[in-house]
């Protein structure tokens, strides 16, 4: 019997650290909503965290087999326009296990994932997306957007699918995949 496992490892950013500006401010007289909970000229927080990395063990069959593991992404913004969440493959969007290569789905809509392929989706289920990548030069898929404060939290469960086939070799594949935060100040 074939095993192979599957890791996701995750890695977090907020527009704060890829900019390395050390926080952000409310919006300018006129451009903010007025009655929030950050008064003008106020700094405004946002911050983002995940609860693991994901691992996957799969026992494939001739016909392929689809394992899942689940990731909760939690953002906390005290932005009063709310956030953006963004997922993307760091490099490269296949997985790899010392040199075999598992692309990512082709789906740009949700749908079962082709054997020997993996995605991701935010509704749990078995339809699955592929994920950009930023060797790609495409944008970063957009999982949530939100247009309020979540000061105390708002999670997004990010299920990762894997289908393979007896073709794959067995042993770990490891993707590495970037979750973003983004503040909606303007």
């Amino acid at each position: 019997m074939k095993k192979t496992i599957v890791n996701f490892l995750l890695i977090l950013s907020t527009l704060s650290t890829v900019l390395t500006v050390q926080s952000c401010y409310a919006q300018p007289y006129g451009k903010g909503i007025y009655n929030e909970n950050i008064p003008y000229g106020n700094a405004t927080s946002l911050s983002i965290s995940t609860n693991n990395n994901v691992s996957i063990s799969i026992t494939p069959t001739t016909s392929g087999t689809l394992s899942t593991g689940t990731s909760d992404v939690t953002v906390w913004s005290t932005d009063v326009k709310g956030y953006k969440l963004y997922i993307r493959a760091l490099n490269n969007n296949y997985m790899d296990n010392l040199g075999a290569q598992l692309p990512a789905s082709a789906n740009t809509n949700p749908a079962p994932l082709a054997v020997n392929t993996w995605g991701y989706n935010t509704n749990g289920s078995n339809n699955f997306v592929g994920i950009s990548a930023a060797e790609a030069l495409t944008p970063d898929n957009l999982i949530r957007s939100t247009t309020t404060p979540v000061s105390s939290g708002e999670t997004t469960n990010v299920t990762y699918g894997v289908k393979l086939d007896m073709a794959k070799p067995a042993g770990n594949y490891v993707a590495y995949v970037v979750y973003t935060a983004v503040p909606q100040t303007n």
